[in-house]
């Protein structure tokens, strides 16, 4: 009886090997899976994944490799409006944009400052003396030039901020996209920014009423006034009155 016991345990012990080499997958070389016993047994070929491409990033930790959605780089986003666009689009902001068709006609001082007050850091300084400097500016240049030739060279630095702000696509750059004539200057960051900025300048030397209008239907969809800026308020009440009762 025990020889017998012996013999079995020795059989299950040897299926438990062979059962343990068959699964297991260190025995398994270049496809080739090797058990105990001596035969091999072919399978499948082990296709290795393919290695990643490796992306270019920019200072600013944004891929601009091409070839992949991960590795594209992210592309200019539109102005919500056009430049002379003026009434704006009817839409749920057309209130807004009749306002500001209004504030650039009649009061292009008070326009600027609310522009530049909604850009808050971006363009350091309070309502107050952005619209000043503006009239100054204003009433000197019609005064003695005829026309309001003076207040672009102030005020044309908040569309540059505008743009860099909402990473929004400049007039240099849309006309090498129409045209594609300056495919040089664009490939360079520091160049292509200053004809960003040269371009800023000729809009609002040019077109100044227009870009202000622009910029303000632009800030007015995307920021909030600071004066409309909601706090959370915490309201504590006192524990009601409590009596003890009796038994």
């Amino acid at each position: 009886m025990a020889g017998e016991d012996n013999n079995r345990e020795a059989h299950r012990c040897g299926d438990d090997e062979d059962h343990h080499e068959e699964s297991s997958p260190l025995l398994q070389v270049n496809g080739t899976k090797i058990s105990s016993k001596g035969d091999t047994t072919k399978t499948a070929p082990i296709v290795p994944p393919p290695a990643a491409e490796e992306y270019g990033w920019t200072a600013d930790g944004l891929p601009v490799s091409d070839g992949s959605v991960i590795g594209e780089p992210i592309g200019r986003n539109q102005w919500n409006s056009g430049l002379f666009s003026c009434l704006g689009r009817n839409d749920e902001f057309c209130s807004s944009d009749l306002e500001v068709c209004l504030l650039g006609s009649v009061a292009p001082c008070v326009l600027y400052g609310t522009n530049a007050e909604r850009l808050g850091s971006a363009v350091p300084g309070t309502f107050t003396n952005h619209c000043l400097t503006y009239s100054g500016l204003y009433f000197i240049g019609n005064s003695l030039f005829g026309w309001n030739c003076l207040a672009p060279w102030f005020s044309y630095s908040s569309r540059s901020a505008i743009r860099r702000k909402f990473n929004l696509e400049g007039s240099f750059e849309a006309m090498n996209r129409s045209c594609g004539c300056c495919g040089s200057c664009i490939e360079d960051e520091m160049q292509r920014e200053h004809m960003e900025t040269t371009c800023d300048f000729v809009t609002h030397l040019l077109c100044h009423t227009c870009a202000l209008c622009q910029e303000g239907r632009e800030l007015r969809r995307k920021v909030l006034h600071p004066g409309f800026n909601a706090h959370s308020t915490v309201v504590v009440l006192p524990p009601s009155e409590q009596t003890m009762g009796r038994k």
